[in-house]
C-alpha cells in the first residue's frame, strides 16, 4: 500500500487496485494536488501489467464536490484575473477525465457521499459505478452562476440528452436510484454491501485476458463518436485483429474443449 496525504493507493493479489480520495477536509475536492496526484496514479496504473482492474472510491461524507472553488477564487489575484490559471485547471481537470476513458484498464467507481459538480463528472467518466443507496450526484454551478459545462461532456455521454439538461439546468440533487434509473451509475447498494459489490464486480472482470479488455474498452469509446457505418468498419477491423490474438485462440479453443482459458495478455 502507498498512502499519500490525498490519495491511498493498493493493490490487490488479484490485480485489482484501489484509488482511495483522501482529501476528506476539503470533501475530496479536485483540487490542483488532487488532479495531477490523480493523474499520475492513472497513468502509472495504465502501464502497470500487474493492475487488471482499478476502483475508484472515497473516504468521508462527499465522495467529490468537484472543484476547489476557495482555490479558483485565489487565482483571480492575478493580474489577468485568473485567466491563464483557470486555463491551466481546466486543462488538467479534462486531461484527468479523458485518461480514464482512454485507460486501457476498465475503472470502476464506488460513491458513497455526494459527487457534484466535477466530482459527478469524475463518476461518469468512469467505465463502470456502483453507488450506495445515499449516494446523490449534482451538476449545480447555475446556483453560482457557472454552467457545469466540462461535466456535461462526460454526463452527456452517459445518460438520455433530456436527463442531462434536467440536471445541468436546476442544479438538483439527484437520488442513487434515480441515478441508476437514467443510467448514470450501473446499480445501487446498501452502504454496508457497497465494496462487496464493487470487490465482485472487480474480479470477474479481472478474471478476464487483459488484452481483450483493453481492445473492447478502446473500441467502444471510438466507435460511439462515428457514424454508424463507419463505426461498423472500424469494429469489423477491431474484430480480425482481436480474431488473430492468441487470447482469443486459448479462448475460443477452452471454449471448445470445455476448459478454463489459460490467459497470455496477448
Amino acid at each position: 500500500m502507498q498512502t499519500d496525504a490525498i490519495l491511498i493507493k493498493q493493490l490487490s493479489e488479484t490485480g485489482v487496485l484501489r484509488l482511495t480520495l483522501n482529501d476528506v477536509a476539503r470533501r475530496n475536492a479536485l483540487s490542483e494536488a488532487m488532479l495531477g496526484t490523480l493523474g499520475e496514479a492513472l497513468a502509472s496504473a495504465g502501464q502497470d501489467p500487474a493492475v487488471r482492474v482499478m476502483v475508484l472510491a472515497a473516504n468521508g461524507p462527499a465522495f467529490s464536490a468537484g472543484h476547489d472553488l476557495k482555490e479558483l477564487t485565489r487565482g483571480r489575484a492575478a493580474p489577468d484575473g485568473g485567466k491563464a490559471y483557470f486555463v491551466r485547471i481546466m486543462a488538467l481537470c479534462s486531461a484527468v477525465m479523458q485518461s480514464i476513458v482512454t485507460c486501457p484498464k476498465p475503472v470502476i467507481a464506488e460513491v458513497t457521499g455526494v459527487a457534484t459538480a466535477a466530482g459527478c463528472q469524475l463518476v461518469a467518466s468512469c467505465d463502470l459505478a456502483i453507488a450506495a443507496e445515499s449516494a446523490r450526484f449534482s451538476t449545480p454551478g447555475v446556483h453560482i452562476g457557472l454552467f457545469c459545462s466540462t461535466p456535461m461532456v462526460a454526463l452527456s455521454r452517459n445518460v438520455a440528452g433530456k436527463h442531462a439538461m434536467e440536471m445541468l439546468l436546476t442544479g438538483d440533487m439527484t437520488s442513487a436510484e434515480r441515478a441508476a434509473e437514467i443510467g448514470l451509475v450501473n446499480r445501487v447498494t446498501s452502504e454496508d454491501g457497497l465494496q462487496d459489490a464493487v470487490l465482485e464486480l472487480a474480479h470477474k472482470i479481472a478474471s478476464k485476458s487483459s488484452m481483450t479488455l483493453a481492445t473492447g474498452k478502446q473500441a467502444f469509446y471510438a466507435q460511439r463518436e462515428m457514424p454508424l457505418s463507419d463505426a461498423y468498419d472500424y469494429a469489423a477491423d477491431v474484430m480480425v485483429k482481436n480474431m488473430l490474438a492468441q487470447d482469443a485462440a486459448e479462448g475460443i479453443n477452452a471454449f471448445v474443449e470445455k476448459r478454463s482459458p489459460q490467459w497470455q495478455d496477448a
